[in-house]
């Protein structure tokens, strides 16, 4: 066990003398846990194999799965890339900083253990004021995969990393609640046209409109499962192995039309409880204004409701606002994990500009189970 080193910091009003002790580590091959505004990560210097081993060694992490390294100027990417390609250029220019993550070919210099031995490097320039001070004042591009125990839900709270790290991580900057709350885009840009690999923050429709691509030529989207297989190594982190999933499985609950999305819940939670399982429902606003109009109350998110019939309910956001639904998300997942919930019954959201990266969360997070896809009745049970 280590001795973590926690600091509370107002990410609106903090000092260069409060993340020096943190900044130091990172020079000296240390790991830190900081905030970014889109999940906590967990950094090391991305130029010291060694540091980079600890990143895995903490988190469990696979090692075959590469990581992002975090930038705090476009200077830094020099040390990183053999060349920013035009297409690397355009997309940094207009997203960077913030929630997107670029792919290249990497230099001789970047450490196999970052790129799980591939000739590409994932580079990102946080837009975090706390994330892209402390890279700076650390002077070292920093590798960072999210900063919670593989597997489990990303952190985008500080709580959620202590929880996950203390004693695994040398420090860890408690900077309050992520504004994102989804893992950033990873764009392959290595080409003349991008190849979202992971859908994040940077909706494809974003990208489309920065690089003024024809709709013929819009993005490419992922890899194969097969090629995923036939590979070494995944290119992006986020899309071979099992993500984001809290204690209890989770079951997606899609329905045929929306308004139907309720009576679809709560069959399955019906099924559920004849199995003698205690369900736990995560759900829209929309839904449970229909569903249980009496518990709307304030509307707060962390607000935990118990159903008539018992059941757990916990909010996410509104379907007017998927963007509320990003930021809570991992926050409303690792919720149930306080609770004695058995199985968390999830609503499925359409998959349409943000709503395709919340989906590809929520269904890594359930292992791919879903329900209700047709005909909205009971079509599962726990596989």
């Amino acid at each position: 066990m280590k001795n973590t080193l926690i600091s509370t910091i107002d990410a609106d009003n903090f000092s260069d003398e409060e993340l020096e002790p943190f900044a130091e580590m990172l020079k000296s091959g240390k790991t830190v846990a900081f905030p970014t505004e889109t999940v906590y990560g967990l950094g090391a210097n991305a130029l010291d194999s060694k540091a980079v081993r600890a990143i895995f060694q903490a988190k469990g992490r696979p090692s075959d799965n590469p990581l992002i390294v975090h930038v705090a100027s476009r200077k830094d990417v020099e040390s990183l890339v053999e060349e920013m390609t035009p297409l690397a250029q355009k997309l940094a220019d207009t997203f960077w900083p913030g929630p997107l993550t670029i792919i290249q070919k990497k230099k001789s210099d970047v450490p196999e253990t970052v790129t799980a031995g591939l000739d590409t490097v994932a580079v990102r320039m946080p837009s975090h004021p706390v994330a892209l001070r402390l890279i700076a004042l650390a002077g070292v591009p920093v590798a960072a995969p999210s900063a919670n125990l593989s597997g489990k839900p990303s952190p985008t709270r500080g709580s959620h990393v202590i929880k996950d790290l203390n004693g695994r991580v040398d420090g860890i900057i408690d900077g309050g609640m992520a504004m994102v709350g989804l893992e950033s885009t990873v764009v392959d840009a290595t080409g003349e046209d991008p190849v979202i690999l992971r859908p994040g923050g940077i909706t494809r429709e974003q990208i489309m409109a920065a690089t003024e691509l024809p709709e013929k030529r819009r993005p490419v989207e992922g890899q194969s499962r097969r090629a995923l297989r036939d590979e070494k190594a995944p290119r992006s982190p986020g899309m071979k192995y099992t993500h984001y999933a809290p204690d209890a499985p989770v079951l997606v609950i899609r329905a045929s039309r929306q308004e139907n999305m309720v009576d679809a819940i709560k069959n399955q939670a019906r099924h559920y409880c004849s199995e003698k399982d205690r369900v736990g429902i995560l759900c829209t606003e929309e839904t449970l204004k229909k569903g249980w109009p009496l518990l709307w109350k304030d509307g707060n998110p962390r607000l935990e409701r118990i159903t008539s019939e018992g059941w757990r309910l916990i909010l996410t956001g509104s379907l007017e606002k998927p963007e509320t639904i990003a930021n809570r998300l991992f926050d409303a997942l690792r919720s149930f994990d306080d609770t004695d919930v058995t199985v968390i019954l999830a609503e499925a959201i359409p998959e349409d500009a943000l709503g395709q990266a919340i989906m590809n969360r929520l269904l890594k997070a359930s292992k791919g189970e879903m329900a209700g896809i047709e005909t909205d009745k009971n079509l599962s049970g726990r596989s």
